[in-house]
């Protein structure tokens, strides 16, 4: 019986102490899940429902429209359109890779294609959206909503792709847009998003910043596989803002359907250096690049010996000849290394020491005063004046008037060319010679000069200002600075000198004898001043010379350049043009005529009531 007893204890014991062990495990895990409840409810609950809430709420970057660029009538001249695609998001995909596979069988994909889209994943974080495909019809963006349940991560949105309704008519100008690369990264959230497009060259480039605007952004609610359920809400970004530009389109067009490969004209307001014109062939179409050029449309342009991707207008480099001679003539007047009415024999060559130097009209000119040697555009008479002033004094006249300096036209990469020095030459490490010196006189060696700065020079010598060409009239509704004759300051160059000048530029067009009459403008335009120019490409040996070489028997990568530049109306100037020619042999055959028909297109655009003399300008009434 006691046996039982203690048997019994025993087990009561074992008892107690299971249910005791059991209790404070009990009483642990409770405590243990009333921590947990206590730090995720109310000492972490803030952070969770956040956590919460992003899982059904999806927060999205909205691109502004770009902004516009219009021609100085108001003609959209790159605009934009809408664009339906398909994004990805990767971080609502778990496998990118099946995603694109299912998607490439509903919309099929070429393997470049998939291979970007690879790429931009790779680069991007995984909540931005990458573009798919674009420009998607009706019914792809049907079949895509069908399955939209197999293809998490897909969505489609709408968007805006540049359009540039002129195509090659302004590409050099307006330039073109593309998708951005790494270089372009700047910060900037907005160039991460899809479809987002920068600016190349030309005034998409410049203005690039302005145009691009500020990012919205909107709040969507989505289900588990990331579909949108509805928008709760929506902050508008700032769209980029306008520009405005000087040229007129249909002058534009005009002038360009006028000129053949190789030909290059700049209009521009003599006044205030509004660029009216500014025409280059050959061009090309910037509606290409929108999307991004494969590397078989990149090599087909590039490859193109006629580079139609340069702007010659403010790109090619040129001797300038005998344009240069105004230029040559003011330098000597204002260093009074000649007089006006001081005459120089011309026999139709200048000797130099051994050296001979020809004049274009082998049996010479006779004598020469200023006003009868550009008239002629004598070489003789200013192979003597460069002799007596010297490189460096022509050059510093030639900066002057806007020539191998920085223009500030808003053309990135447009080239400054070159106005050679004696040090200049040193610096190469080669010396400066007197005959280089007396060739500079009539615009030929060293010089490497751009249209632009010739139809600059050209605006300068008509109104005896420092106008600068320049492509903007107004940003974001705002005139910009430089319409304004005023703006730009005088020339600071003697009255007489100047009239002395374009009294003989006038004689070069209008006179008998001048060199230019075929530029002679229509009745009721007014008169138009100028000079011919003519750049030889390959020298002409004295042999050639003697057995009475004919410049039309080379082949015509052999011929020289012809060139023209001038104004109207002479006695109250206007516009300004320059005219070059690649090889076109004769200034006065093939620039010449070209200058003259752009000037007519220019006052039959703009015909207007008479403006303010240029005299009153000048004095500042």
């Amino acid at each position: 019986m006691r046996g039982v007893k203690r048997e019994e204890e025993q087990r009561r014991s074992v008892f107690t102490r299971r249910a005791l062990v059991l209790a404070t495990g009990q009483l642990g895990l409770f405590g243990f899940l009333g921590y947990r409840l206590h730090t995720l409810q109310v000492e972490q609950g803030e952070r969770y429902a956040t956590l919460a809430e992003e899982n059904r709420l999806s927060a999205r970057l909205l691109s502004p429209p770009r902004g516009r660029v219009l021609d100085r009538n108001g003609q959209v001249v790159a605009g934009n359109r809408l664009n339906w695609r398909a994004l990805l998001v990767a971080e609502q995909t778990s496998d990118v890779g099946a995603t694109l596979e299912t998607f490439s069988r509903i919309v099929p994909l070429a393997d470049h294609e998939r291979a970007r889209v690879e790429r931009e994943m790779r680069r991007r974080r995984r909540f931005v959206p990458v573009i798919v495909r674009e420009f998607l019809a009706w019914e792809e963006m049907a079949r895509i909503e069908v399955n939209a349940p197999d293809l998490p991560g897909i969505l489609i949105d709408v968007g805006t792709t540049r359009i540039y309704p002129e195509a090659e008519h302004l590409a050099h100008i307006v330039g073109y847009v593309a998708p951005p690369a790494e270089r372009d990264m700047d910060g900037d959230p907005l160039l991460q998003l899809p479809g987002i497009r920068v600016g190349r060259s030309g005034i998409e480039r410049h203005h690039d910043l302005v145009m691009r605007g500020r990012a919205g952004a909107v709040q969507l609610e989505v289900n588990a596989v990331g579909r949108i359920i509805r928008e709760l809400d929506r902050r508008e970004g700032q769209p980029g803002q306008d520009i405005e530009i000087s040229v007129d389109t249909e002058l534009q067009k005009t002038i360009r359907g006028k000129i053949e490969e190789g030909t290059s004209i700049v209009v521009m307001n003599a006044r205030n250096g509004e660029v009216l014109a500014m025409a280059s062939q050959p061009s090309f179409d910037p509606n290409v690049f929108n999307a991004g050029v494969s590397n078989a449309q990149w090599r087909q342009l590039t490859a193109n010996r006629a580079t139609p991707l340069i702007n010659k207008a403010a790109n090619g480099l040129y001797a300038p000849g005998s344009t240069f001679k105004m230029v040559v003539a003011l330098a000597g007047l204002e260093a009074r290394a000649i007089g006006p009415g001081e005459r120089i024999s011309c026999p139709g060559h200048f000797d130099l020491g051994e050296s001979r130097f020809h004049c274009w009209n082998r049996g010479g000119h006779g004598g020469m005063d200023m006003r009868s040697a550009i008239k002629l555009s004598c070489d003789v008479y200013f192979y003597e004046l460069a002799k007596r002033l010297g490189i460096n004094r022509i050059a510093a006249m030639g900066r002057r008037f806007g020539m191998g300096v920085d223009l500030d036209i808003e053309l990135p990469g447009a080239r400054r060319g070159l106005m050679p020095t004696r040090e200049w030459r040193e610096a190469q490490g080669r010396g400066w010679a007197l005959g280089d010196t007396v060739v500079h006189g009539i615009g030929q060696g060293f010089y490497q000069l751009t249209p632009l700065s010739l139809a600059t020079m050209t605006a300068r010598l008509a109104t005896g200002r420092a106008v600068q060409p320049h492509l903007t009239r107004s940003i974001g509704g705002r005139p910009a600075r430089g319409g304004r004759p005023e703006d730009w300051p005088a020339m600071g160059i003697a009255d007489r000198d100047m009239r002395l000048v374009r009294d003989a530029m006038w004689a070069v067009v209008n006179e008998g004898g001048g060199t230019a009459g075929i530029a002679k403008l229509p009745g009721g335009l007014g008169q138009m001043a100028g000079k011919t120019g003519t750049t030889q490409v390959r020298r002409v040996s004295r042999e050639q010379r003697e057995r009475g070489f004919r410049v039309e028997s080379l082949p015509r990568e052999y011929r020289p350049h012809a060139l023209f530049v001038g104004y109207a109306p002479h006695d109250n100037p206007l516009y300004a043009v320059s005219v070059v020619v690649e090889h076109g042999t004769s200034g006065s055959g093939a620039a010449a005529p070209l200058a003259r028909d752009a000037m007519v297109e220019t006052f039959n655009r703009f015909r207007a009531a008479p403006a303010q003399r240029v005299a009153d300008v000048v004095r500042g009434t």
